[in-house]
């Protein structure tokens, strides 16, 4: 940490606790639209084409916007910064609410592409801030559970409890869910504080256009470069396991309620993995362990195709471990080779490429569903990609880098 005063100290679990609750409201808004795809698409006159679109919608904008952000959080106040994020995604929540086709819907899906990478990336770079290296494992692991959390929540009750609660409303339930941002987005300002540097390292800071220019030299690096490959990988895959898993079920002959349950469940374990995996991996260990796991996701997808009962449970828990389990091994792996003053450029570019592939899992996912009239093509060709992935997991040296 920059200063290490018994304050700061103490205090950086209040920071940990305030930006768990930003990244919660994250994924409260944004897994409010897949235990809703049914009543939303016969709302607004949307096949699994389009739907596949709009839930591909927030990753392109924010593609545009995460190196900028990178940036500016690299530049200027994490307070601030994470705080026009949150309110950038209550208002996506609330404009979601208030569509009435498919141009609306898209535009307040693409809205919360602009507060998203301000929590995404501004949480690694309060974490390499506020913490010391050894305790970075341990912090990562809680503040990745609370995007896991939101989504569990949305998806075990926004069909068993909210719809029936609010007469069947998804715009209601929607804008519940809006409600959770805004109120977190007055928490963290009360909360938040930023950490004092010294006189040389604010002589250190530069404008945005140099910091900007950090960006070059770090995708020269050949490791970051294999890592941005990797992470565009998993992000196609996850993005597209996310947003349609309650649909895969329902096509299994579930009801809308059953299927949110189940597909909380990866939710659920992945966000236990989030946090077990990161403290008791080696640095010399994460090439391992992510071929382990990207290899048991493989395993698991085509599971999902064929298995039932309580198969397809185990299932469903195997892949939340595997596949949200090894996102913040590679995050660390990144951090550990970059350094953290490069945190938030190299957090921009994880999540830049991270979400082309965010762009493109759920509309390829849904356009095969269409093509194919059922979802077992694509989940052969993710299981595929996962293989991949895991080859490639290989080749990564995860020495630090010489950068400056």
């Amino acid at each position: 940490m920059r200063e290490c005063s018994q304050t700061n100290i103490r205090y950086r679990w209040v920071m940990l606790a305030g930006v768990w609750l930003a990244y919660f409201s994250f994924g409260v808004v944004q897994g409010g639209i897949p235990p809703l795809i049914g009543p939303v698409s016969e709302d607004l006159g949307l096949n699994r084409s389009t739907m596949g679109t709009v839930l591909g919608a927030w990753p392109l904008i924010y593609i545009l916007t995460a190196i900028p952000a990178g940036a500016l959080l690299d530049r200027f106040s994490l307070k601030f910064t994470i705080m026009a994020g949150i309110l950038f995604i209550g208002l996506s929540g609330l404009l979601r609410a208030v569509a009435v086709d498919y141009k609306t819907i898209l535009f307040a899906v693409m809205v919360f592409g602009i507060g998203g990478p301000f929590i995404s990336i501004g949480a690694p770079k309060l974490i390499s801030t506020w913490f010391s290296e050894s305790d970075r494992g341990r912090a990562m692991g809680i503040y990745l559970t609370a995007p896991a959390i939101g989504r569990i929540l949305v998806l075990s009750a926004t069909n068993s409890l909210l719809m029936p609660l609010f007469n069947n409303s998804w715009r209601l339930a929607l804008l519940t869910l809006s409600g959770v941002a805004f109120a977190t987005s007055v928490i963290w300002i009360l909360i938040a504080r930023d950490l004092k540097t010294s006189t040389s390292e604010a002589a250190e800071k530069k404008d945005l256009l140099s910091s900007m220019k950090t960006f070059p030299d770090l995708v020269r690096i050949r490791e970051v470069r294999l890592i941005l490959i990797i992470v565009l990988g998993m992000f196609l895959f996850n993005h597209a396991t996310n947003n349609w898993l309650p649909e895969i079920l329902i096509e299994k002959d579930m009801g809308s309620s059953k299927a949110g349950l189940l597909a909380a469940i990866p939710v659920a374990t992945g966000a236990i993995g989030s946090v077990i995996i990161p403290q008791i991996a080696k640095p010399q260990s994460h090439r391992a362990i992510m071929f382990s796991l990207f290899s048991v996701a493989a395993a698991c997808t085509i599971c999902l195709i064929y298995f039932e009962n309580s198969l397809l449970v185990g299932t469903l828990i195997l892949l939340g471990i595997s596949s949200r389990g090894v996102m913040p091994i590679i995050m660390l792996t990144l951090i550990s080779l970059v350094g953290s003053k490069k945190t938030g450029a190299a957090g921009g570019l994880y999540f830049t490429a991270g979400e082309v592939g965010g762009v493109m899992g759920p509309i390829l996912l849904g356009v095969s569903a269409d093509l194919f009239s059922g979802f077992t093509p694509g989940l052969i060709f993710l299981s595929g990609l996962c293989v991949v992935l895991s080859l490639g997991s290989t080749i990564i040296n995860t020495k630090k880098t010489t950068l400056s």
